[in-house]
């Protein structure tokens, strides 16, 4: 796990010395405090390096062969290659003996040197093999071009911006200001995604001109040519499991005799993703998913450093330590996070979890203070990140890492399994929508009004009543409406004419189009399903991804994710909706597959978050920061927002009329941000 940053320049005036290199490699310190190094070489033999060159910098936190073989950036034998790269590659082992048997020799025992034999192999192609988590660049002086890569997942991040005769990346924005003439404008555009979802969608960064490469995709650069962007992995691609899962002659039967399907139709049909082609029964597919977990988790237990999990108490989590100690002659280590409010303290749940595996588990108990960690929060992300859970990540990731250097979690489970409640929501609005329009609307108005108006935000009345006025909305619309911050209302009521007169005409955006972007690649499977994926391709990689890489980094820690293993990930995406979610239990199969390693008191536990109480903070500790940071009489005559919304919501908060706490975060997180820089 580490930290990379680098640039490519082909003018005089645009050339990054070794200076600059050094500031900016040292801005990602926390993402590898093991070691530095740095290097810049020609673009061309013969050519002087302040003309055209190539500066590579990287920054290490030593997990596999601690010894200095591993340092980065690194060369090929040939000197023709060099590559700096963030990351694990969790099959390395079995890449390497392939690569053996093809002829290639090694001389290090480090994942590196096998991704850079593996690049040399096979070039661009490389990418689809490889099982891990990666932001990586190399530059192939045999080509003349810079390769810009990341996960299938977006597990790693990297930020770029192309500018005419260079082009400059990083693994965090605030290496990229190290750079002269780093753009500091705010995208407007940007502005309006993050009060929307929380965070800054791909490709778009907070600052114009600034990006970030999206998961599943590289980067060509090659000078006299147009840099180039690809996906080497489609999420809506998957659906041909012939290979590892064919169809028996049963299959076959079953499908032609009904008269359904013609028996020379059924090769092509068999591998469309559409899941009522999907031929196995549920008790293979659960054999299946659960060999696939464990080799998830046993190729993420190699490290050369000391490593445990997360255990939170949920489904998740419980699995990945259960396999974990099925992997281990030795305890496995578990951590948790526990406060004092009852209702987001899980360390019950977790201690039940850790007895069962007879595991050595620690539990850390905290105060979180917000007032106190909030500038250091809104810094360490670089740009507006509002997701609250943010807050309890960063004290889990802290006291981890006094432990260990690599800790195992169960981010994924929710999205490729179905287990958040919205999916459940989507599929009974699938079902009231057959309904007339008139009894539609008759539940849309005056049933909803009969419902208690609650202030509480995960209260039964309040989800009712804002699952009933959606009744009738196109369903990404309502969606949208579900998970966003602001709504369409609220945004144009927060949103000043001063925003949309600094507006540039030709960047127009709808709140939707994000979603809307995902979701017509999946325009061929059943809706609840297809939401499901849309957030694997949004809500997953921009917020889930983000908020523990940073959250974890920032401490040194490596985080590993084995629900998200590409075997698994791949599986999960062709499993049909009703193994995912049976009647009102999410995360079906998963649940199935690994029944041995749940206890029932955990199976039976509903669905929490992992989250703080702002609503609490907000009329209480955090009032007087709330008021002097939104309603301080230089930030009410800023441009961007009305002031008089944004003083009505916080009157509304305080006065118990409604729970605006999630905007109100997403407000002064952005604020905070913005007094920083």
């Amino acid at each position: 796990m580490c930290g990379i940053c680098g640039a490519v320049w082909t003018s005089a005036q645009k050339q990054v010395d070794l200076e600059t290199l050094n500031r900016a490699t040292n801005a990602l310190t926390k993402r590898g405090p093991d070691d530095c190094s740095v290097m810049c070489v020609p673009l061309d033999q013969g050519v002087p390096l302040e003309e055209k060159g190539v500066g590579l910098g990287h920054r290490r936190l030593a997990i596999i062969d601690l010894s200095s073989a591993g340092r980065q950036p690194f060369v090929n034998d040939a000197q023709t290659v060099y590559m700096t790269f963030n990351g694990e590659i969790y099959n390395y082992v079995e890449i390497r003996e392939e690569l053996k048997r093809r002829g290639r020799t090694f001389r290090t025992e480090t994942d590196v040197e096998v991704l850079m034999k593996l690049y040399e192999e096979y070039g661009v192609d490389c990418l689809p093999k490889l099982n891990g988590m990666f932001a990586l660049a190399i530059w192939d002086a045999r080509e003349r071009r810079l390769l810009l890569a990341r996960d299938r997942i977006g597990k790693k991040p990297l930020v770029y911006r192309l500018e005419s005769d260079r082009l400059l990346f990083a693994s965090e924005l605030k290496a990229l200001k190290e750079f002269p003439n780093m753009p500091r404008e705010i995208d407007l555009v940007a502005l309006r995604q993050y009060f929307t979802y929380q965070y800054v969608p791909h490709p778009r960064t907070i600052y114009r001109g600034v990006s970030k490469l999206p998961p599943a995709s590289y980067l060509l650069w090659q000078e006299g040519a147009e840099p180039k962007i690809e996906r080497y992995w489609r999420l809506e691609d998957v659906g041909n499991f012939s290979d590892r899962f064919p169809p028996t002659d049963e299959d076959v039967d079953r499908l032609t005799q009904s008269g359904a399907l013609g028996a020379a139709a059924f090769g092509e049909r068999f591998n469309d993703v559409n899941p009522l082609f999907y031929a196995r029964s549920f008790e293979e597919t659960k054999a299946e998913l659960r060999r696939r977990l464990e080799d998830a988790v046993r190729l993420r237990m190699r490290c050369d450093v000391p490593f445990g999990a997360f255990l939170s108490g949920g489904i998740d989590s419980t699995i990945v330590v259960g396999l974990m100690r099925k992997f281990s002659s030795s305890k496995i280590r578990t951590f948790s996070i526990g406060f004092s409010q009852k209702e987001f303290d899980e360390t019950p749940f977790a201690r039940r979890t850790a007895e069962r595996f007879g595991v050595d588990h620690e539990e850390f108990f905290v105060e979180p203070d917000a007032e106190a960690i909030l500038p250091s929060l809104a810094a360490q992300y670089d740009e507006p990140f509002a997701d609250s859970s943010a807050i309890p990540t960063w004290y889990l990731c802290e006291m981890t890492r006094r432990e260990v250097t690599v800790a195992l979690g169960g981010d994924g489970g929710d999205e490729l399994f179905c287990g958040y409640d919205r999916y459940k929501a989507v599929k009974l609005s699938q079902y009231l929508e057959r309904l007339p329009r008139a009894l539609r609307r008759f539940l849309a108005g005056p049933v909803r009004n009969m419902l208690p108006n609650s202030v509480v935000q995960r209260s039964v009345w309040r989800r009712g009543r804002r699952f009933l006025e959606t009744l009738g909305m196109d369903a990404l619309e309502q969606y949208l409406q579900w998970i966003a911050i602001f709504n369409r209302s609220r945004l144009d009521a927060l949103l000043s004419d001063d925003y949309w007169s600094a507006c540039p005409e030709d960047e127009t955006w709808d709140c939707c189009d994000f979603l809307r972007d995902a979701f017509v690649k999946f325009d061929r499977r059943d809706l609840t399903t297809a939401i499901s994926f849309v957030d694997v391709l949004t809500y997953l990689p921009c917020d889930i991804m983000t908020k523990v890489d940073i959250a974890s980094m920032r401490s040194s820690l490596e985080t590993r994710a084995p629900l998200l293993d590409p075997n698994v990930l791949e599986l999960a995406l062709q499993i049909p909706l009703d193994y995912k979610l049976k009647g009102k239990r999410g995360k079906h199969i998963l649940r199935e597959a690994c029944a041995d390693l749940i206890p029932a008191e955990i199976d039976a536990r509903p669905k929490t978050g992992f989250g703080v109480p702002l609503d609490a903070w907000f009329r209480g500790p955090l009032n007087k920061t709330l008021r002097e940071t939104l309603l301080d009489p230089s930030t009410k005559r800023a441009p961007y927002f009305n002031a008089d919304f944004v003083e009505r919501l916080i009157r509304e908060h305080e006065e118990s009329q409604f729970d605006h706490s999630a905007r109100l975060w997403t407000l002064l997180v952005f604020r905070l941000w913005e007094s920083q820089q």
